[in-house]
């Protein structure tokens, strides 16, 4: 007989014989009748075990993967509406080791080092994995926008011979007896493939051997990386990042269940902005501030949802002290930077914004840098032979899924996360 997914179940009519496979999710006695509830990938499943047989679930740990054989049934009190009835049960494992939390409970609200140190098993918790649903989904909505609009998916190197690209810290390891870093992002390689394809954009992890132990940093993350060509200036860039989010928004309503969450949020027509010289001022900063404070970031989220009753904000306009060197400033004055943080329910989400793309343009950056071309030769190369204007911009995927969940750590929104302290499992 061919395996029926438990989701599938309600389908099935009243009185056909079925086999769902799955794992023991839960068992509950009431007197000669037991309840045996199954979970596959899809969803749960309940059968009815009555007599002799009812006994034999005692013996049955949860998370045992089994086989259950059995007549559909309806029942408003079941999963989906339906039950299975008379079952024969399978073990396809050996009896199961408990798990050190019960999975069945709805609440999956264990202290973030339990959940970390037993990540392999406490992800199977519905609401638990329900988070990386929601990434999948994001990630279908980030593909599947920038399809549309004429982008092609890349994969860039990760393990790259140059530590230049930013001020971040880098991790450093021996290629065959030669220094080389872990890539920190797919920014100059995606820069030179707008020269290829002039729209390009890459999911795919980055590292950052920054020494943060917060809640909104890791080491390595999924990074959503997006750049084009033929722009005017960053606010083209601001405008794609807005469908984008919208399309993500619009893939995740559609198919991931969202057990216990925030609503999810509008994404207004267009994303209100201020210059980061009036955020400074709307929050009462030092006006020579190079960046935003978490608290600034927090109250500037706030006034957004007031004044613009958006959950998105962009500033833009940083100080090209606080920029990399390939930022392109502000034409009307050097001192600031046609770039951009975007920030979602009051924390930074994503920076963008337009880069220089003439040669000559390289070269002034990076000798006011004190900074040698001859460690980016392979990537001027690229604005010799011509380049467009172009611009791009980066998402964290688990720092997304925080925001989005209310989630109070970003590493409970990494599979297996990497922070200054772990590195397992």
């Amino acid at each position: 007989m061919q395996r029926t997914l438990t989701h599938a179940l309600p389908t099935v009519s009243a009185g056909d014989r079925v086999r769902i496979e799955g794992w023991v999710h839960r068992r509950r006695r009431l007197g000669g009748i037991a309840f045996l509830i199954i979970r596959d990938r899809t969803g749960l499943a309940q059968a009815v075990v009555t007599d002799d047989d009812a006994r034999r679930i005692d013996e049955l740990v949860e998370e045992t993967v089994v086989a259950v054989e059995g007549t559909v049934a309806a029942n408003g009190k079941a999963p989906g509406g339906v039950e299975l009835i008379d079952p024969q049960i399978t073990e396809l494992s050996p009896p199961a080791v408990a798990p050190p939390v019960e999975l069945w409970r709805p609440s999956s609200e264990v202290s973030l080092p339990l959940l970390l140190d037993h990540a392999p098993v406490l992800w199977r918790h519905p609401a638990q994995n329900a988070l990386w649903r929601i990434a999948t989904a994001s990630l279908r909505g980030f593909r599947t926008t920038l399809d549309r609009h004429g982008f092609i998916e890349i994969q860039t190197p990760k393990i790259v011979g140059s530590a230049t690209e930013s001020g971040a810290n880098v991790f450093r390891l021996d290629y065959f007896g030669r220094p080389a870093y872990l890539a920190q992002s797919p920014q100059l390689y995606k820069q030179m493939m707008v020269g290829v394809f002039e729209r390009v954009y890459e999911t795919g992890p980055v590292f950052r051997a920054e020494p943060h132990d917060t809640a909104r940093h890791l080491a390595e993350y999924v990074s959503l990386d997006v750049e084009f060509g033929f722009i005017r200036d960053h606010r083209d860039v601001l405008a794609m990042l807005r469908e984008v989010l919208a399309g993500m928004l619009d893939e995740v309503a559609a198919n991931a269940a969202l057990p216990g969450v925030q609503a999810l949020p509008a994404v207004p027509d267009e994303i209100p902005v201020i210059h980061f010289r009036d955020a400074l001022a709307l929050v009462d900063a030092d006006p020579d501030e190079p960046d935003l404070a978490p608290e600034h970031e927090r109250r500037l989220g706030e006034w957004a949802r007031v004044e613009h009753g958006s959950e998105f904000l962009a500033v833009e306009g940083y100080p090209a002290i606080k920029r990399p060197f390939y930022t392109h400033p502000a034409p009307d004055d050097a001192r600031w930077t046609n770039s951009f943080d975007v920030l979602f329910r009051g924390l930074e989400l994503c920076t963008g914004g337009q880069r220089l793309h003439a040669a000559d343009a390289y070269e002034q950056a990076l000798a006011s840098r004190g900074e040698s071309t001859a460690d980016y030769e392979a990537y001027l190369q690229t604005f010799r032979h011509g380049m467009p204007p172009h611009g791009g911009f980066a998402i964290g995927l688990e720092r997304w899924v925080a925001r989005l969940t209310g989630t109070d750590n970003i590493r409970r929104t990494a599979l297996f996360p990497r922070d200054l302290n772990r590195l397992s499992p």
